[in-house]
């Protein structure tokens, strides 16, 4: 019998079990796929070509001390920097490109405008203070001695943020806008507001969503942070966590999906498989959507006030839709130099097009032309993910519908052709090159994750449902009102995105409430 069950093995499920099982648990991960990895899977999508299902690059995990406390580059870890980190490739040909280094991305955006040039730079030192303010509250649950450490440079930053910005009046006043807004009134041209908006659109939120504007302030987070690819795709990432969590003694069950988890008059007593097999434990943590944890799985279901904000909690219908394209040779902008294809490689030529692109998913249609996309080309970086010569190319849109009017297997195929013509026009002859394709439209990647909604963050990262407000400020402790069940993943504090911390501080809190037997594997 395990002393807990983790409910999930995507990459917080996995960082729980990890620092529950280095405290001395016997920790059984189940999870309802056929491997372990949740939205950090990479697939053999179209054969002999290995394409991230979900998630790219990441970034926030790198911000923390996770990956060194796990020790997850002794695991088998090994991350690739991208830089630049993205290249905004324009349908006239003209190609603008974001490094880590912000001086050098300066020179790039002079060459189309030098207004934009100053002000992109006065952006990114504007933005610095509030990011560092970010990562602070996102590197929780470390060691005493690491949050120690931490603290001055920690409240420097959250002075500096106060200080450039006004105090807290001005700070919250930034905050509360669009990012359209906010790109519109410090940028001057879509040189820099359309690549930026690519980047801010992995939130799933419409540019003219209030309180959104910090979405595009995270730009400058990947100058300060680096943008990274996991040798072998994100699968990299999963991989480590299961070894380490073997090492510490715990187990992950694949194929295993739960039809309940079992708390009789408020106590967690372990969970049932849709098989019926029944597996006992004092301690759950789901590393699930939240809702369908509590509201769903959980029997009997939450009730009274805490669970009518859970069930008030929202998410937006855009999300993302995903083509896998296996080629013969990369993209061929003209123009381009080497390092181009290292990061995100945005197609989106004004941010009027992303904000029509929200606008129509949110009323349940396809996003017009040209279809607001980006690229990932990680074979560029990685040889193991296709046949020598070959490479993958990983399409996304961030605002396709998830309910989309008519149905999507009536149109997935013809809107897979409007993204692969979006690159067509950048890179004449791309459509050649072409030697295989898998379409992964919102419906199917639901179903086959269990994923609700399939919202790439669970929830709506909004200024309602973040930081320990997330997904409800009842809950944002990861402890619930059923005593030994406690929540994880990326409906959960403080945010989403690759990062483990909700993964870290659900362990945390549950070591707190029932303390652990014996650390193992060092500190």
């Amino acid at each position: 019998m395990p002393d807990v069950i983790v409910v999930g093995a995507g990459h917080n499920g996995l960082v729980a079990a990890c620092y529950l099982a280095r405290a001395g648990l016997d920790v059984l991960v189940v999870e309802q796929s056929e491997k372990p990895g949740g939205g950090a899977r990479t697939d053999e999508t179209v054969p002999g070509y290995r394409f991230d299902t979900h998630s790219v690059a990441h970034n926030i995990i790198n911000m923390t001390n996770i990956p060194s406390e796990l020790r997850l580059q002794e695991a088998g870890l090994e991350y690739v920097e991208m830089d630049p980190f993205a290249t905004a490739i324009f349908e006239d040909g003209q190609i603008v490109r974001f490094h880590r280094d912000v001086e050098k991305t300066v020179e790039s955006i002079r060459t189309v405008s030098l207004a934009d040039a100053h002000a992109y730079r006065g952006l990114m030192h504007d933005a610095w203070p509030l990011v560092g303010a970010a990562v602070a509250g996102i590197d929780i649950g470390g060691t005493k001695a690491y949050q120690a450490r931490m603290l001055p440079g920690r409240a420097a930053s959250y002075i500096w943020a106060l200080t450039r910005h006004g105090g807290i009046s001005g700070v919250v006043a930034l905050l509360l806008q669009p990012y359209e807004r906010l790109l519109r009134s410090r940028l001057k041209t879509d040189w820099t507001r359309a690549p930026i908006s690519a980047f801010a659109a992995h939130a799933s939120a419409s540019p003219r969503e209030p309180g959104t504007a910090f979405f595009a302030l995270w730009q400058a987070a990947y100058h300060r942070y680096g943008q990274w690819h996991a040798r072998g795709g994100a699968q990299g990432l999963t991989d480590a966590l299961v070894r380490r969590l073997d090492s510490y003694g715990g187990h992950v069950r694949v194929s295993a999906p739960v039809a309940r988890i079992i708390a009789p008059y408020g106590r967690v007593r372990g969970v049932e498989l849709e098989g019926g097999e029944r597996i006992p434990a004092a301690a759950a943590v789901t590393a699930i959507e939240p809702r369908a944890a509590l509201l769903e799985l959980l029997d009997p279901p939450l009730f009274g006030p805490v669970a009518d904000g859970l069930r008030a909690a929202h998410r937006r219908n855009a999300v993302q839709m995903l083509v896998h394209l296996a080629v013969d040779r990369l993209p061929a902008y003209p123009h381009a130099r080497p390092g181009d294809h290292a990061g995100l490689q945005s197609f989106v030529d004004s941010l009027d097009a992303m904000v029509a692109g929200f606008a129509s998913a949110e009323n349940r249609r396809l996003p017009g032309d040209p279809v607001p996309t980006y690229a990932f080309t990680t074979s560029a970086l990685d040889g193991t993910l296709a046949p020598p010569g070959h490479h993958t190319v990983y399409l996304a849109c961030p605002s396709a519908p998830f309910d989309l009017e008519g149905g999507w297997a009536a149109q997935r195929e013809g809107f897979a052709e409007r993204m692969i013509d979006t690159v067509e026009k950048r890179a004449p002859g791309f459509r050649s090159t072409i030697q295989g394709m898998a379409i992964r439209t919102p419906d199917q990647m639901a179903a086959e994750l269990r994923w609700p909604g399939v919202h790439p963050m669970h929830l709506d990262i909004t200024l309602d449902q973040l930081g320990w407000m997330r997904p409800t400020r009842e809950l944002g402790s990861h402890a619930t009102p059923v005593r030994g069940l406690f929540i994880t993943g990326a409906g959960t504090s403080p945010m989403a995105g690759i990062a483990g911390s909700p993964g870290r501080a659900a362990a945390k809190a549950l070591l707190a409430r029932h303390g652990p037997r014996g650390s193992r594997g060092g500190a």
